[in-house]
């Protein structure tokens, strides 16, 4: 069975991306543009060099995927890259297991992976992905100086302010 990037990814309005990263602008700077949004919650950005980069939204980290566009589509035909960057099977499972994106929708994580939350279809929902992005990177910002096992306790801002 062939697949491809719409298998993975999500439709996103590309005026509106900057909401999708306001709350990520500690890590990733103010200075890229989303070119991808994958169903399970994860952003590809590229910078004004044309460099892309993936957001792991459930790691808090921002790593280089591509020099450029041309690396980045021949990377998408690696089946090992693809599958850990989209997580296929896990998008497959929980398609399989009734949880159906609707418009607007990411596979969210009722618990980050960075707090402990596995990479299993009970630990996610259907989320909005305006939503799934600000929570996420509100609580990623919050704990990213802090030791492995520390207790935390999360608090959030309004409108991201």
């Amino acid at each position: 069975m062939e697949i491809s990037t719409e298998d993975f990814t999500v439709k996103f309005d590309p005026d509106a991306s900057d909401d999708l990263v306001d709350a990520w602008t500690w890590l990733v700077g103010r200075d890229k543009t989303v070119i991808m949004v994958s169903a399970i919650g994860d952003l590809f950005l590229r910078d004004e060099n044309g460099k892309i980069f993936w957001l792991n939204v459930g790691e808090g980290k921002f790593t280089s995927a591509a020099r450029g566009i041309q690396e980045f589509d021949n990377r998408l035909k690696d089946a090992d890259q693809v599958n850990e960057w989209f997580m296929i099977d896990l998008v497959t499972a929980l398609r399989e297991s009734g949880k159906e994106l609707k418009e607007n929708q990411v596979y969210s994580y009722r618990k980050l992976p960075v707090l402990g939350g596995d990479y299993t279809v009970d630990n996610f929902e259907p989320t909005d992905m305006e939503v799934h992005f600000y929570f996420a990177g509100q609580i990623c910002e919050q704990i990213k100086d802090l030791p492995d096992g520390t207790r935390v306790n999360i608090t959030f801002k309004p409108n991201g302010k």
